[in-house]
Order: C-alpha cells, then sequence, then structure tokens
C-alpha cells in the first residue's frame, strides 16, 4: 500500500518483480509438463511490457511480441530435439501474454492519469488521494474481498459444486456470495478513496469480479492439474507460488483497468 502510493518508479519496480517472479515460476511448471520453454526470452519480453506500460508506449508494445514470436521461432530451429517445437514455442508465448502482458495493467491502471489527467483529491476523511494510487489498488480491493467472501461463504454454506473437473471445492453459493461481497467492496472503496465511481460503476465492477475472479483462479487450477502439480511453488511459505496469490489478480486488473478506461474515469 504504501509503494502504490508513492507510485511512480517505486510501484513500477514492485509489479516488475511480481512479472519477474510470476514468469520464473510459469515456466517451471511447464518443464514439469517436460517442455523446454525459452524461460529467458520470457522474463525478458515481459520486462519489457512493463516498461512499455509505464511509459505508455503501444507501439514499442506491439514491437515486443513481435519479436518475442520472431526470437523464439527463430530459436527453435537450432534446438537439437525437433519434437514439440509447436508446445515450446507456445508456452513461451502464453506464459509472457499470461502473466507479463496482463499483470502489466497493474502499471497501467497507476499510470492512467497520465493519459486522462493527474487527479488528487481528498476523500471524506480529508485525506488527499492520488488517482494513480486509487486506480492500482482497487483491483486488489476487490479481487481480493471477493476471495475471502467466495471461500468462508462457500465453506459454510456451499452445496452445489461450481466447476468440480477443475476445483472440486468451489460452490455456486461461495461464487454468488464473492459477487456480491465485491459490490458491497466497491460502494465502500468509492466513499473512501473512489469518487469517480458511480453506483452504476461500483454495481458493474462488482458483477465484473465476481465473475472474472474465479475465472483467472481456475485457469490457474486447469494448468497446475495438468502437470500434477498442487501449488505453482513454494516461493511463499505457507501460501503456495506466486501464482497461487495472484491468479484472479491476472485477470481481473485488465478488465478493470478497460472498464475504467473507456467507462469510469472521465
Amino acid at each position: 500500500m504504501v509503494i502504490a502510493r508513492s507510485g511512480g518508479i517505486y510501484f513500477l519496480i514492485l509489479i516488475e518483480l511480481g512479472i519477474f517472479l510470476g514468469v520464473y515460476e510459469f515456466c517451471d511448471i511447464l518443464r514439469g509438463r517436460g517442455l523446454t520453454p525459452y524461460k529467458s526470452l520470457a522474463i525478458i519480453s515481459s520486462l519489457i511490457l512493463g516498461l512499455n506500460a509505464y511509459f505508455q508506449s503501444h507501439l514499442f508494445t506491439i514491437i515486443t511480441i513481435t519479436a518475442l514470436v520472431i526470437s523464439v521461432s527463430s530459436a527453435e530451429l537450432f534446438r537439437r530435439k525437433k519434437e514439440e517445437a509447436i508446445f515450446h514455442l507456445s508456452g513461451t508465448v502464453f506464459g509472457v501474454i499470461y502473466v507479463g502482458w496482463l499483470f502489466s495493467h497493474f502499471i497501467l491502471l497507476s499510470q492512467m492519469p497520465r493519459v486522462l489527467e493527474p487527479i488528487t483529491y481528498k476523500n471524506i476523511f480529508g485525506i488527499e488521494i492520488r488517482l494513480g494510487t486509487s486506480l492500482a489498488m482497487l483491483p486488489f480491493v476487490l479481487t481480493w474481498t471477493n476471495d475471502s467472501a467466495a471461500f468462508f461463504i462457500g465453506r459454510k454454506f456451499g452445496k452445489r459444486k461450481f466447476f468440480p473437473a477443475i476445483s472440486p471445492k468451489k460452490t455456486w453459493e461461495g461464487v454468488i456470495g464473492g459477487g456480491f461481497a465485491a459490490i458491497l467492496a466497491a460502494f465502500i472503496y468509492h466513499y473512501l478513496y473512489a469518487s469517480y465511481l458511480s453506483w452504476f460503476d461500483c454495481v458493474a465492477l462488482g458483477i465484473v469480479v465476481g465473475i472474472i475472479a474465479p475465472t483467472g483462479d481456475l485457469v490457474e487450477s486447469m494448468i497446475k492439474r495438468d502437470v500434477k502439480l498442487k501449488d505453482a511453488s513454494a516461493i511463499i511459505p505457507g501460501h503456495g507460488g506466486f501464482l497461487d496469490r495472484f491468479d484472479s489478480l491476472l485477470f481481473t486488473a485488465p478488465i478493470i483497468y478497460y472498464y475504467l478506461r473507456f467507462f469510469a474515469v472521465r
């Protein structure tokens, strides 16, 4: 929270660290599947995507992705074993998009005032708030509220399985409860830190997070299930891997960014 409030280069470094850990972890997951992704190219490309987001450079984002596809495709020509080339290539590129690009949306959120206007305002307690900080923290607040409520409500009242083929413990009761909690969190956040949100925005964002957050979690579970892993890694003691903690945010941050960019922040 302190780093997000500081914004700028400090927030960039924090997110870039997250991108590095996430891509590194994802490449190790692919290795568990018997694949050999281009880890160095994936990490470098992902970090560059984060820098592109910081400088709001859409052209260089396109150049980075183009260069990545050409680079890994060319490198694959020189691999000694030619089997499963398409899996090595697609796994590397998907890892960059899945972690590097999606997570870069936190930087886009923080830098959004540069695109709009540099706004600072005071909340109901008279505390000055940076728009960039408010925007960047919104996905964390809504997503983690949704996840926590879904867990506890599902554990207490859950009976109907939501997606048993991928996540046997998820229930419809938990998913619906998480969505309502996200709506409530959006209204509270509006009064405390986000006066730019209307009541319609709060409801819309809560519903979107209630749908997208469990989807992000299911996608990561699907990937782990494919390689027969319980946790993506043990990088966070007692909590599994980086992707285990941020899987929902990888999906909610981009959706929240595009909603705010085109509908909410005017």
